[in-house]
């Protein structure tokens, strides 16, 4: 059952990061063309330039579960490659429940309450022109200590479950 957990927070952030994934070539385009429209034809939008920005910080917070589950996170892999499986496990549980869950915890505590401000004013571009949704970016703070963990809650599980069928 617990697998079954597991699969699908994996499937979850498997979508979810294959779909903000693909903000990284629209956000190239958009800059692209800022770049162009700026210094080709002296124009320039400040929306515009604010949707790059946008566009990175949903990237980079939406997609924190999904480079939990490819692996792609900051680890010493030289010290962690050579172990058996076993004690992979044991290092994994080890640093979810002690480096992983307390740091998403702390974001999310102390992100609520910015995040809360932001839309009980529905913040906007401090900039004229600017894009109105600035509570919409602050709410990635919230959603990535939420996915990040929960990727932590399947790893933890196969963590476990190696454990358990190894011995």
């Amino acid at each position: 059952m617990f697998i079954k957990i597991a699969d699908r927070i994996d499937a979850m952030n498997d979508l979810i990061g294959r779909g903000v994934s693909w903000l990284t070539l629209f956000m190239a385009l958009v800059m692209f063309v800022t770049v162009v429209l700026r210094y080709v034809f002296n124009m320039g939008w400040i929306w515009m330039q604010e949707s790059v920005v946008f566009m990175h910080g949903f990237v980079f917070m939406l997609a924190g579960g999904y480079t939990l589950l490819a692996e792609e996170h900051v680890r010493i892999d030289i010290f962690y490659r050579p172990m058996s499986e076993r004690k992979k496990a044991i290092v994994n549980l080890i640093g979810i429940v002690f480096l992983l869950f307390p740091t998403c915890f702390v974001i999310f505590y102390y992100g609520y309450s910015y995040v809360g401000d932001s839309w009980s004013v529905f913040e906007g571009s401090r900039e004229a022109g600017g894009l109105p949704g600035v509570f919409l970016l602050k709410s990635a703070i919230l959603v990535f200590p939420v996915l990040v963990g929960l990727q932590g809650v399947a790893k933890f599980i196969r963590a476990l479950n190696t454990l358990t069928v190894s011995t």
